[in-house]
């Protein structure tokens, strides 16, 4: 990594970091753990140079294929209503790697984080920034989204971050006892889900929280 985008200056500063995590507290995020993770998290090397002096505003990016990163809140909530719903965070699936910022936040709140990513420039390029920014605790695999990765299964806890038109059944079904699904569920107007599965039966409670606007979860690998 270049030691100047790396360490930061001026737009890249700690100080430009915190105007992005008052404006979080503002909108609504309370997690204080998910708060510090964010603050300490270089978004601006998940991003093309070109677009790195814009890492710290609240809004989605393109990183290319069609692909966006989360705008913060998103990020934030996501994660908050993760760490606030599951009764354990030892196994994660996040499903979309994407640029790699979302996989960052979670692997500092998880045991182990499994992550499935369909564009495989997307994936290698995200693998190679994680790994030279130290982070260990990630096993990446090429999926189509929608089916997870059920060999790794079963999870405590399963974000996504692109949106079917319903939620997949079998990531229903990769949640363990008591796993909670975090998902943008929708096609022109989506929503925020949560899938909690009763104990290991195969009942789950879903709950609608609010509008959200991601790209969609499509099948198949692009190499």
């Amino acid at each position: 990594m270049d030691r100047l985008r790396h360490e930061g200056l001026g737009m890249t500063s700690q100080r430009t970091r915190n105007r992005l995590i008052q404006r979080l507290r503002d909108e609504g995020i309370s997690n204080e753990v998910v708060l510090d993770v964010m603050a300490s998290t270089p978004r601006h090397l998940f991003l093309d140079e070109a677009l790195a002096i814009r890492a710290y505003e609240d809004t989605a990016l393109p990183i290319g294929y069609g692909q966006t990163i989360s705008q913060p809140y998103i990020v934030a909530r996501m994660t908050e209503l993760l760490l606030s719903r599951a009764k354990s965070l030892r196994r994660v699936l996040e499903v979309g790697t994407g640029s790699g910022y979302q996989s960052a936040i979670l692997s500092r709140l998880v045991e182990q984080l499994f992550s499935v990513e369909r564009v495989e420039p997307l994936l290698e390029k995200s693998r190679r920034r994680l790994t030279e920014l130290g982070y260990q605790n990630i096993e990446y695999n090429l999926s189509s989204g929608g089916f997870g990765w059920p060999e790794k299964g079963p999870y405590d806890a399963i974000l996504a971050a692109a949106a079917p038109t319903t939620v997949p059944d079998e990531l229903k079904q990769q949640l363990g006892p008591d796993g909670v699904l975090v998902i943008p569920v929708g096609a022109e107007t989506q929503y925020l889900m949560m899938i909690s599965r009763r104990q290991d039966s195969d009942q789950f409670d879903v709950e609608k929280l609010e509008a959200v606007r991601f790209v969609p979860l499509l099948s198949g690998v692009v190499r």
